[in-house]
């Protein structure tokens, strides 16, 4: 929605107790809403809008899955974001994103089904629009040595060798992969292209000694296990 806000106040006539800082002091962060948080980032408006209408305006231009990925170039397309300010709502956003990761993956230290994969990987892959594939590295008894992305590609396909996949591995000791790589489409059924990159990994494996789990695609709200051969349905207990 592309909706223009009028302002009929500046913000020094709005009552001081009703300010989005002053609010977040008193109150906590709880008791402000989305346009309020953003409006604390942003400082300032411009003579047009003041900085709840500006804020509310690019909540509006943008929606929640495309603010999260929109660029620098994107955000000062508005009238009133320049770079510094871009740069400030991007890196609030990506920060808040990579704890809320850290937090949930701080369960899983150890893979015992496809669905702690998804778990593992869903936050890189859910409001991406791009093909991210990553590897998840394993030791002999399935203890996580580490998450690698190995490639991000276009909307529609990303370039994966399998020298890329296994160097890690080989660099970290791992004896077990498996492969991860998400659908932007939001359809996790695999392509002809997916199955062959998958018998091309696994026989690049056993030549290394490197056993090549599953290779599981991310869809919405969904994934595809190819060992399993099946779709599951994200929110499933395996």
């Amino acid at each position: 929605m592309n909706r223009e806000f009028k302002s009929y106040k500046k913000m020094r006539e709005i009552d001081i107790s009703q300010r989005p800082r002053e609010k977040l002091v008193k109150y906590g962060f709880e008791s402000l809403k989305n346009e309020e948080l953003l409006a604390i980032l942003l400082g300032s408006g411009t003579k047009e809008k003041n900085v709840l209408d500006l804020s509310k305006y690019i909540l509006e231009h943008f929606g929640d899955k495309e603010l999260l990925n929109a660029t620098v170039e994107e955000l000062c397309s508005i009238k009133g974001i320049g770079i510094a300010k871009a740069c400030t709502i991007i890196a609030a956003l990506q920060l808040g994103k990579r704890i809320t990761k850290n937090i949930l993956n701080r369960k899983i230290t150890k893979v015992n089904s496809s669905s702690d994969c998804y778990n593992l990987v869903k936050e890189d892959f859910s409001l991406s629009d791009k093909e991210h594939f990553i590897a998840i590295l394993l030791n002999i008894k399935n203890d996580i040595i580490s998450t690698e992305v190995i490639s991000v590609g276009d909307l529609n396909s990303t370039v994966v060798n399998p020298r890329e996949v296994f160097k890690p591995c080989v660099k970290k000791s791992a004896k077990k992969v498996i492969i991860c790589h998400n659908h932007p489409s939001g359809n996790p059924r695999p392509s002809y292209a997916d199955r062959k990159l998958t018998n091309r990994l696994i026989e690049a494996g056993a030549i290394l000694d490197i056993e090549v789990l599953d290779h599981i695609i991310i869809g919405h709200n969904c994934y595809y296990s190819l060992s399993k051969d099946m779709i599951i349905k994200g929110d499933e207990d395996e």
